[in-house]
C-alpha cells in the first residue's frame, strides 16, 4: 500500500498497517484510547489493553523509517480511584522493540474536570522515541522567542554580542497548549481532540515536506489536517464513521484552500475558480 495524498481510512488500524510497506512512514503521532470506557472504545482488563497496544506498537515499529519518530501521547487509566500512568506501563514495550526515548514531554493544559479526592489532572505525557541516533530533528523550524532576546555576553571573545540564538531558543520538554474544549475555535464533536499548534510543532520538527505522517487513532483528523497544511502526506485510520466524516470535512476544507492559493490570477486580475471536493477513502 502506497500513499500519494492525505486521506482518512475508516478501518481498524491493525488491518491497515499490515498492508503498509516496511520502513515507509516518517512520523507516527497518535493518542490511543486510555481504556476508560469512552464512547469510542471498549473497556478491557488492564493486561488485555497492554497486550493490544503491544500488537499496534509492533506494527508501528515495522512501518517506521530508520530515521523516523514516534510521538505517543497518553494520559492515565483510572480504576476505583487509583491512577495508572499509561506512559510508564507502555515504556517497557517500546524498549522491547529497541526504541530510544528522546524526551518524555509533559503537555500542560489549563482546563479539565475537577477531582474531589485528588489534585485535578492538568497534564498528559508524550513519549518521543526513535529507532536510531540519526533521526530527523529540525530544531530551527520550531524555535520559540528568547526570554531575553537582547541579552549580550559580558566577557570572552563574544563580549558585546548576543548570547542567545537569534532564531530563538529550543523549547523545553514541558509544552503549554490549551486543550480543545467547549468554545475552542477548533472544537468538533469529538470529545478528545489534539490542538493543531501542538501537532504542528511535532510535524515540523520530525519530518520534511512530502514525508508520510501516520496516526492510527486519528479521531477528528487533526494529525492529517496539520500534515496536509505543512506539505506532508497525512494518513489516519479511525473505526468510528462519525469521526471519519468530521475528519474528512476538515481535510477537504484544507485541500480546497490550498487549491485556491495555488491557482494564479487570470490576465484581467480576476479569479474564476471551481474547487471540487477530493475523493477520500
Amino acid at each position: 500500500m502506497k500513499f500519494t495524498k492525505s486521506q482518512i481510512i475508516n478501518m481498524d488500524c491493525l488491518e491497515v498497517m499490515k498492508n503498509i510497506e516496511d520502513e515507509s512512514v516518517q512520523i507516527i503521532v497518535t493518542s490511543p484510547p486510555y481504556n476508560l470506557g469512552k464512547e469510542y472504545e471498549r473497556r478491557a482488563k488492564l493486561q488485555e489493553y497492554i497486550q493490544w497496544k503491544e500488537k499496534i506498537i509492533s506494527e508501528c515499529v515495522r512501518i517506521l523509517k530508520p530515521t523516523g519518530n514516534i510521538f505517543w501521547q497518553v494520559g492515565n487509566y483510572i480504576n476505583n480511584g487509583e491512577v495508572y500512568p499509561l506512559d510508564i506501563l507502555l515504556y517497557p514495550i517500546f524498549m522491547k522493540f529497541n526504541l530510544h526515548l528522546r524526551n518524555r514531554i509533559i503537555w500542560n493544559f489549563g482546563h479539565g474536570l475537577h477531582c474531589s479526592k485528588r489534585f485535578s489532572g492538568r497534564h498528559e505525557t508524550i513519549l518521543w522515541l526513535t529507532k536510531i541516533d540519526d533521526y530527523i530533528f529540525n530544531l530551527d523550524d520550531v524555535r520559540i522567542p528568547q526570554k531575553y532576546p537582547n541579552k549580550k555576553a559580558y566577557k570572552g571573545e563574544n563580549k558585546g554580542k548576543l548570547s542567545g540564538n537569534p532564531l530563538g531558543k529550543n523549547p523545553s520538554d514541558v509544552w503549554d497548549f490549551s486543550n480543545v474544549k467547549h468554545n475552542h475555535p477548533e472544537k468538533t464533536e469529538h470529545p478528545c481532540q489534539f490542538p493543531e499548534a501542538m501537532i504542528e510543532r511535532i510535524v515540523r520538527v520530525a519530518s520534511n515536506k512530502k514525508d508520510i505522517v501516520f496516526d492510527p487513532f486519528v479521531g477528528s483528523g487533526t494529525t492529517v489536517v496539520v500534515a496536509e497544511k505543512l506539505g506532508r502526506i497525512g494518513i489516519g485510520t479511525e473505526i468510528v464513521k462519525e469521526y471519519v466524516d468530521i475528519a474528512n470535512k476538515r481535510l477537504r476544507k484544507v485541500m480546497a484552500q490550498k487549491t485556491l492559493l495555488s491557482v494564479p490570477n487570470s490576465q484581467n486580475g480576476n479569479r474564476n475558480i471551481q474547487v471540487r471536493n477530493s475523493s477520500l477513502v
